[in-house]
């Protein structure tokens, strides 16, 4: 698939979902798309699995985290020639039914950062969970500079100038609020959000985000990058504006 004439591939990275990323990777298959998988050391069934389907499957021996899962596939969608990538957790609380809206959101608004924000269903996701996203949402929003609906979410659509940001120097789920942030704040890159369904019932496994070790990586960067950046008054004003959000946000 493609918005623009730009070329999209899906990007996986992952960490012990024997359960769900069949799942996943025939659900992104499914629309026709290139996929990267990006398997960060599991020790379960995992690599097994993708290696007999029909993607790139890049490994790591040890796991070196998210941030560096996530690097690993920019590098190689770039190697490859992609415009963008789309990425999902391994999970299965990713949809791939989501991506065309996603990439619709694109050609609305060229060269942005699209996030696949769980807006709808939000009573599936944990209440501490949901605190600790709040908290993030706010205090990323403000380091922006901008507002931003579910600054979280892992699903998102990252054009080829937020590719070119694979060197920040962030790890774990740290790696995902710099991007954003520098992409706002030095490279003027748009974001904006569709709506998806929060999912965490069922056969979900155990979120690898800690909310409060991950929360309190994120927070200690983001707090860093608002010194960096100054004008924290300004920016605080600019981030509690409304968020651009794509569709329809209707909780039900």
């Amino acid at each position: 698939m493609n918005a623009r004439g730009n070329r999209y591939c899906v990007l996986i990275p992952c960490l012990n979902e024997e359960r769900a990323i069949e799942s996943v990777v025939r659900g992104a298959l499914s629309l026709g798309m290139p996929v990267i998988v990006v398997d960060d050391g599991s020790d379960d069934h995992t690599a097994e699995i993708v290696a007999a389907l029909p993607v790139t499957l890049l490994r790591h021996d040890a796991r070196l985290g998210k941030g560096e899962a996530l690097r690993a596939g920019f590098r190689e969608a770039l190697r490859q020639g992609f415009d963008g990538v789309i990425t999902m957790d391994g999970d299965g609380q990713h949809l791939a039914c989501d991506i065309p809206a996603m990439l619709e959101a694109s050609r609305m608004h060229p060269g942005a950062i699209v996030i696949g924000a769980r807006l709808l269903a939000r009573e599936q996701q944990p209440t501490g969970r949901r605190r600790a996203n709040a908290v993030a949402d706010w205090g990323i929003s403000w380091a922006c500079g901008r507002p931003i609906a579910d600054t979280q979410s892992g699903q998102r659509l990252y054009p080829r100038a937020a590719l070119d940001l694979v060197d920040l120097p962030a790890q774990n789920f740290v790696f995902e609020a710099a991007v954003l942030i520098t992409a706002c704040r030095e490279r003027g890159i748009g974001v904006v959000s569709v709506p998806i369904a929060s999912r965490y019932a069922g056969d979900l496994r155990i979120s690898h985000f800690s909310p409060v070790r991950d929360v309190t990586r994120i927070t200690t960067y983001t707090i860093g990058r608002l010194i960096h950046y100054g004008h924290i008054v300004s920016s605080y004003r600019r981030s509690r504006a409304t968020p651009t959000i794509i569709g329809d946000a209707t909780t039900h």
